[in-house]
C-alpha cells in the first residue's frame, strides 16, 4: 500500500475528536430536549388534573379560588388576581399575595376593598377584557405601554416590588371574555429570584383561564338552574299565600321547624339517630321538600281551607238559618194577631183567652229563639259534639213552617245538618276528603318536575308527609319502612305546626303539653314515628324553633 494514502496518527486523532465532541453535542441536546419534554408532560399533566378538578367544582367562590391557586402554582407566581367582567368592568373576586400574606375573596370570606376596574385600555387588565389577548410584561416599571399608577402606588404603600405580570383572558364557550387572570412576580425555584413569565407559562395559562372560563360558566349555569327552581318554588309558596294566608304561613313554619329537627339530629353523639346525619346536600334537599310539601292545596277549594264555622262555605250560611228562624218568628206573630183579630170581631174573645193566646205565642217565640241559639253554639267548631246534641239537632231539623209560597220548608236542610253534625273541628268528611287529596295532588306535580339528582327525592319525601306508619294514612297508604324517613320526619312536623298554629280561624293555638299529649296519642294508635315523637319533646325542638325563627318574620327558602 502507498504510504501517502494511509491517515496520519494526527488526522485519526482529530476525526475521533470531532466524533466524541459531536456524540457529547448530540446528548447534551438529546437530554436537554428530554428534559424539556418531561418537564412540559408534567406541565400539561398537571393541566389536565387541574382541568378535572376544577371540573368538579360547582361553588363559584371555591372554584374562583381554586383557580388561583392553581395558575399560581404551576407558574410558581407571588401573587394573583382574578378579575369577573360584570356591568361593563372588571370586579375583584380573589387577590393573592404570599409576601404580603394577603388572601381575599373566595370561600375565605375576606372582603375586597378595591373598586371595579374601568374597561379602558390604559389599564392592562381592562386592555386583556377588551382585546382578548394575553400580556406579558417582564417588568412593570420598564414599560410605557399601560397605565401602572396603581401597582406602583400599592408599592410605595407596603414595601412590596411590583415586577414580571402576566395577564391573560378567560374565553368561555362562545369565545366571549368572562374574567381575566392577573399573575405577578413569577420566581425561580432554586433561588426565589424574580423571573419572567416564560412562553411556556404564558401558553398553559392561557388553556389553563380557557379551563376556568368553562368551569366558571358551568357553575354559575347551575346557580342560575338553582336559583331559577328556588324561584319557582316561592312563586308557588306565594300563590298559595295569596290564596290563603294561613296554608302560607303554616309551609313556612313547617318548613323551618323540619330544618330544627333535622339540626338537633345532627347535633346527636347517642341514641337510636347518632348515627343519622344530613349532609348540607340533604338538608337542601329537605328544606325544598318541606316548602313543596303542600303545593297540591293550589287546587284546594279556599272555602275548605279557610272554613271557621260548620256552615260556612264562601260565606257563612248561618245568616241563612238567622233569617229563616226571623221568618217563622213573624209568621208566628202575624198568625197569633190574625187570630186575635178574629176572636175580636167574632165578639167571643175574653182577657182570659187573649192571654192564653199571648202566651203560647211568646212561648212559641221563647222556642224559636232557643233553637237559633242553640244553632249558633253547634255552628262553632269544637272538639267534640256529643250524642245528646246531635239528638237535638235532628228533632230541629224535622220541624216545618210554610213559606210565602205555601210550601212546606224544613227548619234545618239536609245539607245544614249534616254541617252542624260535624263532631270535631268545622269540615264534613266529604270535605275532610277534598283536603286530603292535596298529598296525592302534590305527588303528582312533583313527579312531573324533572328534578336533578340531588333533589330527586323530593317527590317521595314531600308527598309522604300525611302517611301513618300503620299504613292507614295518605295518598298511597304507605307503612313502615316503606315510608322515607324524612317524610315520617315532616308528618310529625306538619302535625306540630297545625296543633301550634294561632292563625287558623278553626281553632286555637294549643300549648306544647296539649301538642305532646296529642303526638303521643297517635303514637299509641300507630300513626307517627315513637323515636322522632320523643326526640321533638324530649330535645324541645319546638322551643328551639321558636328561638330561631319565630322573631325573623322575614325569613325566607
Amino acid at each position: 500500500m502507498n504510504d501517502s494514502k494511509k491517515p496520519s496518527v494526527k488526522n485519526e486523532v482529530r476525526r475521533i475528536s470531532a466524533d466524541e465532541n459531536l456524540n457529547t453535542l448530540l446528548n447534551s441536546v438529546v437530554d436537554e430536549v428530554s428534559a424539556y419534554a418531561e418537564r412540559l408532560g408534567g406541565q400539561i399533566k398537571k393541566l389536565s388534573d387541574i382541568g378535572r378538578a376544577l371540573s368538579g367544582v360547582y361553588d363559584l367562590n371555591t372554584l374562583l379560588e381554586m383557580i388561583v391557586d392553581q395558575a399560581r402554582s404551576f407558574t410558581n407566581a407571588d401573587a394573583g388576581t382574578l378579575y369577573i367582567v360584570e356591568d361593563n368592568t372588571l370586579r375583584f373576586k380573589i387577590v393573592q399575595n404570599d409576601s404580603l400574606k394577603i388572601r381575599m375573596g373566595g370561600k375565605t370570606g375576606e372582603t375586597i376593598p378595591f373598586p371595579p376596574v374601568e374597561l379602558k385600555e390604559t389599564n392592562v387588565s381592562a386592555f386583556v377584557a377588551l382585546k382578548g389577548v394575553s400580556v406579558n410584561i417582564p417588568d412593570v416599571y420598564d414599560t410605557d405601554l399601560f397605565d401602572f399608577t396603581g401597582p406602583k402606588k400599592f408599592d410605595q404603600s407596603t414595601g412590596y416590588r411590583s415586577k414580571s405580570m402576566l395577564v391573560v383572558p378567560m374565553h368561555n364557550h362562545d369565545n366571549d371574555v368572562i374574567g381575566v387572570l392577573q399573575l405577578l412576580n413569577a420566581k425561580n425555584p432554586l433561588n426565589e429570584e424574580v423571573i419572567a413569565f416564560s412562553q411556556d407559562y404564558e401558553n398553559l395559562s392561557e388553556s389553563l383561564a380557557s379551563q376556568a372560563a368553562v368551569s366558571i360558566t358551568n357553575a354559575k349555569l347551575i346557580s342560575n338552574m338553582t336559583e331559577l327552581f328556588e324561584a319557582f318554588v316561592k312563586v308557588m309558596a306565594t300563590a298559595i299565600d295569596e290564596k290563603s294566608p294561613v296554608t302560607g304561613g303554616h309551609i313556612r313554619r313547617v318548613a323551618d321547624l323540619t330544618l330544627t329537627m333535622a339540626d338537633v339530629i345532627n347535633e346527636l353523639k347517642e341514641g337510636c339517630f347518632k348515627d343519622k346525619t344530613f349532609s348540607p346536600d340533604q338538608l337542601y334537599e329537605l328544606r325544598i321538600a318541606a316548602y313543596m310539601h303542600d303545593i297540591g292545596k293550589v287546587t284546594s277549594p279556599v272555602e275548605i281551607v279557610e272554613k271557621a264555622k260548620k256552615l260556612q262555605t264562601i260565606f257563612d250560611r248561618i245568616q241563612h238559618v238567622r233569617l229563616r228562624m226571623t221568618y217563622i218568628g213573624q209568621k208566628i206573630m202575624l198568625e197569633s194577631q190574625a187570630t186575635k183579630i178574629e176572636l175580636l170581631q167574632n165578639g167571643g174573645a175574653n182577657p182570659s183567652e187573649i192571654a192564653s193566646l199571648d202566651k203560647a205565642t211568646q212561648d212559641k217565640l221563647d222556642e224559636l229563639n232557643d233553637i237559633k241559639e242553640f244553632i249558633n253554639r253547634c255552628n262553632e267548631p269544637g272538639e267534640f259534639l256529643d250524642d245528646e246534641t246531635l239528638d237535638r239537632l235532628k228533632e230541629i231539623s224535622v220541624k216545618t213552617f210554610i213559606d210565602d209560597g205555601g210550601e212546606e220548608q224544613p227548619f234545618l236542610t239536609d245539607d245544614e245538618l249534616v254541617n252542624l253534625s260535624i263532631r270535631r273541628g268545622s269540615i264534613t268528611e266529604a270535605e275532610r276528603k277534598k283536603m286530603q287529596d292535596h298529598a296525592a295532588v302534590t305527588l303528582r306535580m312533583l313527579k312531573q318536575i324533572p328534578f336533578t339528582k340531588k333533589l330527586q327525592n323530593i317527590p317521595g319525601f314531600a308527598g309522604a308527609h300525611h302517611e301513618f306508619i300503620n299504613g292507614k294514612g295518605y295518598p298511597l297508604g304507605l307503612k313502615g319502612d316503606e315510608i322515607p324517613f324524612e317524610g315520617k320526619l315532616m308528618a310529625v312536623t306538619d302535625i306540630a305546626e297545625a296543633l301550634t298554629a294561632s292563625d287558623r280561624p278553626y281553632k286555637k293555638a294549643m300549648p306544647l303539653e296539649t301538642v305532646y299529649r296529642i303526638l303521643r296519642s297517635m303514637v299509641e294508635k300507630g300513626e307517627l314515628d315513637s323515636s322522632l315523637v320523643e326526640l321533638f319533646i324530649e330535645k324541645d325542638v319546638y322551643k328551639i324553633y321558636q328561638e330561631k325563627h319565630e322573631n325573623d318574620k322575614s325569613a325566607t327558602i
